[in-house]
């Protein structure tokens, strides 16, 4: 099958190329092309002397100074060390570039998933996976570790807004259209950028409480913990313990067999079918065992039912969990079929224990051959040996936050507003307003509007990276309006209409693990607060998943769910004064309490509650003429 490589003459080409390298090589080298650092454990010399396979940033994994500049000097540094080893393999070097050039300072930062399956075009995805790619490429990155191909059972989950939405036609559809867009014309372009569909399998399906990530009895030891030490102090990590991380995320998946592959397996077919060349392995588990052992799954499933012929990767650090013996996890992963293992920072040990492993017999060599020649495989695929360590081939740095490209994240955050509620069509906003009440930090502060994995791991609040707001925008739209901004509603002045935006704080992975999804009592009281001063009062909420509203939804008129919109915050005002028209929709339902979570489409027929909203839920509006609708 060469459906995933493309054209059949280069498909034979590259294989045959894999092949006689593959003959030229060492145990170690090939080894070495398994193993994956994190640039902060591992040096350009080190690359050259190994023959690592890759190198990776992690979330916030930047360079001092976080520019495009400072991030192409810093890859090419890698990439040039490879290419000086003895047999010049290039090394191919990954990011989490999961909505834009999320890393980088000054990059164009799309809205995340959640929100671009709400609006459902496919035309835009793949336009927002181009742009994506050639930023990334820009900077000498050849592979992203995207698209989530997730369907989130329990919106409680801290990466529910990865996921395109409840509806695997609608996932599989908008996660091949984004592998075509990284691709672009050809894999072997300069500008085409290797996507990796995670995580396999049915990462968003876990049950709540199975989590096994963090144990809470020793949490004063997360400093000493390199990963989530990036999280943030200690003290505050207890915090968001208490408030339910890491109680979903990595947790077992409870579904049988028949709802795995009906709901879970489509989307990677779809991938796939449009050409993906590799796959990430989720760090759950399932049937008793974790997807980084499950052979089954990944062997049997993956690579010989779907036909799948690029290389498996693993996810950060996840083979560790497989056993307490690193000689086992090492043994286990590899013999249940992936072929390249992210050890970002034991992979001197990693490559040990392989290599032993090998020499016992076992690991067939057999298996470690299948690896390297499916990595090498891909690599020649993508023309990264024809490129020679090179960069002139590649896209400028100019291209990198330019116009034309924030214009698409601009339409991808004007469009993926959810319309909700809309009492009296009190929306779109009458062009003859005279004032507007603005409230909540949200409006008018970037970091909270584009959420976590944006320049850190966690993301953050303020100016982390250039961008516009929402406040920006009803003030550029409505110019002869007084458009007032009281952060936290304690003002008197009153005003006939009510803007108040209410931010979830960001999060990534299992830190955004919630027993609770309410609106916190600070929240609702800015509403009660601004209801008290306006005649119509619109709600505007910047979030990774539905939140319980509570006594909001009576206290709004209008409710506009704008999920997390990115760097240009400023398109959000553009469907509520009426210059452009709320069109999404709803892609997952929406509880009206705690009490109703999980809350999924995957439920026996007519079992469960009713939801506050629907899947489909959403209500259209026209746009205003006048010369602002062209905007």
């Amino acid at each position: 099958m060469s459906g995933a490589f493309g054209d059949a003459d280069a498909v034979a080409d590259a294989r045959a190329r894999a092949e006689s390298l593959l003959a030229r090589m060492t145990l170690r080298e090939k080894i070495g092309q398994m193993t994956q650092a994190e640039k902060n454990s591992v040096t350009p010399d080190e690359v050259r002397e190994h023959g690592l396979g890759s190198v990776i940033s992690g979330g916030g994994g930047n360079p001092e100074p976080n520019t495009p500049a400072a991030w192409r000097d810093m890859v090419l540094g890698f990439r040039r060390a490879a290419s000086e080893s003895r047999l010049g393999i290039p090394l191919i070097y990954g990011v989490d570039a999961v909505h834009g050039h999320n890393n980088v300072v000054g990059a164009t930062i799309f809205p995340h998933n959640v929100g671009l399956g709400a609006v459902g075009d496919a035309d835009l995805v793949r336009r927002i996976g181009r742009v994506t790619a050639v930023e990334v490429a820009a900077t000498g990155v050849r592979w992203n570790f995207a698209p989530a191909v997730s369907v989130p059972v329990d919106v409680r989950w801290g990466r529910t807004y990865e996921g395109y939405g409840q509806d695997p036609e609608l996932v599989g559809r908008l996660a091949a259209a984004y592998v075509e867009g990284l691709r672009g014309d050809r894999w072997n372009a300069p500008d085409a950028v290797l996507p990796s569909v995670k995580h396999y399998l049915a990462d968003g399906a876990a049950t709540i409480g199975t989590s096994t990530r963090w144990d809470r009895a020793s949490v004063k030891s997360v400093a000493d913990d390199p990963t989530l030490a990036n999280a943030g102090p200690a003290a505050e990590f207890l915090q968001v313990l208490d408030r339910g991380a890491w109680t979903i995320d990595q947790g077992v998946v409870g579904f049988d067999e028949g709802t795995l592959r009906e709901a879970f397996l489509p989307p990677y077919r779809a991938a796939i079918d449009a050409g993906a060349l590799n796959v990430m392995v989720s760090y759950g588990s399932w049937g008793g065992l974790r997807m980084h052992a499950h052979r089954t799954l990944i062997t049997d499933v993956l690579k010989e039912e779907l036909g799948f012929e690029g290389f498996v990767v693993s996810d950060w650090a996840a083979i560790d969990q497989i056993h307490d013996d690193p000689a086992v996890c090492v043994e286990r992963s590899i013999d249940a079929g992936i072929d390249m293992v992210m050890v970002p920072f034991d992979w001197r040990r990693f490559m040990d224990l392989l290599e032993a492993a090998v020499d016992r017999g076992d690991v067939p060599l057999a298996r470690i051959d299948d690896a390297v020649r499916r990595v090498l495989t891909v690599k020649f695929h993508l023309g990264l040996f024809d490129e020679a360590g090179e960069a002139e081939r590649e896209p400028p740095l100019s291209v990198v936050g330019r116009q034309e490209h924030r214009r698409i994240a601009h339409e991808a955050a004007r469009r993926s507003a959810v319309l909700l509620q809309n009492r009296g069509s009190v929306l779109p906003l009458s062009p003859s307003l005279p004032s507007l009440l603005v409230a909540g930090v949200g409006a008018d502060d970037v970091g909270l509007q584009c959420g976590g994995w944006t320049i850190s791991w966690m993301g953050g609040a303020g100016p982390i990276t250039p961008g516009s707001t929402l406040l920006q925008g009803l003030r550029r739209l409505r110019p002869d309006a007084d458009v007032a901004y009281d952060p936290d509603g304690r003002g008197a002045s009153r005003a006939p209409v009510g803007i108040v935006v209410l931010a979830e704080e960001p999060y990534a992975e299992g830190m955004g693990d919630r027993h609770s999804l309410a609106l916190e009592q600070e929240e609702l009281t800015l509403v009660e607060r601004i209801r008290a001063r306006v005649d119509t009062l619109v709600l505007v909420l910047y979030a990774g998943r539905p939140r319980v509203l509570g006594d909001a939804v009576r206290l709004a008129d209008a409710i506009v769910c704008a999920w997390l919109p990115g760097s240009e915050g400023a398109a959000v005002a553009e469907p509520i004064v009426g210059a452009s028209a709320f069109e999404a929709r709803l892609r997952l339902r929406w509880p009206a309490a705690d009490g109703d979570l999980p809350l999924h489409p995957f439920c026996p027929a007519g079992g469960g509650p009713a939801a506050l909203f629907e899947i489909g839920a959403g209500l259209s509006t026209t746009r205003w003429a006048g010369p602002e609708s062209a905007a």
